[in-house]
């Protein structure tokens, strides 16, 4: 299965004190299948990272070993985006920029979006797009 993956799924992966039923099933998902994201992905995760490494939550070994896991999954980034569109998107669901990115990318391929983010989870549903649950 191919589908939209949000940095919110991504981080519970290397939280170990989190456990969300999204997170495992989009974990089951990608390891039989691949996921699509848009650029800002890789800078979030990485950003997400160092935050709870700062506090407390996961080590800097842990934090390298996690990406290395990562990378043997078929992760495909794209850039660029139109946009207007995330714009456009943005303004209409009171979203991030990052989070319309997602939305976007998911109406543009017409594929499941795995989130953790209320807001983008909502936008999804306004827009028809199915999420992975």
């Amino acid at each position: 299965m191919r589908f939209v993956l949000d940095a919110s799924i991504v981080i519970t992966w290397a939280m170990r004190d989190e456990a969300q039923p999204q997170a495992d099933l989009a974990f089951t998902c990608i390891q039989a299948g691949s996921a699509i994201v848009p650029g800002i992905w890789w800078y979030e995760v990485r950003n997400i990272l160092i935050v709870n490494e700062r506090r407390g939550r996961i080590d800097a070994a842990d934090s390298v070993q996690f990406l290395r896991d990562l990378n043997a999954f078929r992760i495909d980034i794209q850039f660029p985006q139109d946009e207007t569109e995330l714009i456009d998107l943005a303004r209409k669901h009171k979203l991030s920029i990052y989070d319309a990115a997602y939305l976007a990318l998911a109406m543009r391929e017409g594929l499941p979006l795995a989130t953790l983010d209320k807001n983008l989870d909502s936008a999804a549903r306004i827009e028809g797009v199915a999420l992975l649950v």
